[in-house]
């Protein structure tokens, strides 16, 4: 039986959501072992004068503890 974890990783992007989205995984991914899943729990944007300035999500990364 495996158990499973799960901790919250918060990303920025200046492109886009989807940058921010690989950018959080790929940097969860370098300290967390056996990453099964991911789960954007929420995505917001900053703006400035009338622009979106940065893409930000909130990440539930999803990992399977070692026996």
């Amino acid at each position: 039986m495996s158990i499973a974890k799960v901790t919250e990783v918060i990303a920025y992007s200046e492109k886009s959501f989807d940058d921010a989205i690989e950018k959080g995984v790929k940097r969860a991914c370098k300290t967390i072992e056996n990453v099964s899943g991911v789960w954007v729990k929420d995505q917001s944007m900053s703006v400035k004068n009338g622009k979106i300035k940065s893409y930000s999500v909130n990440l539930k990364i999803t990992f399977i503890l070692k026996d």
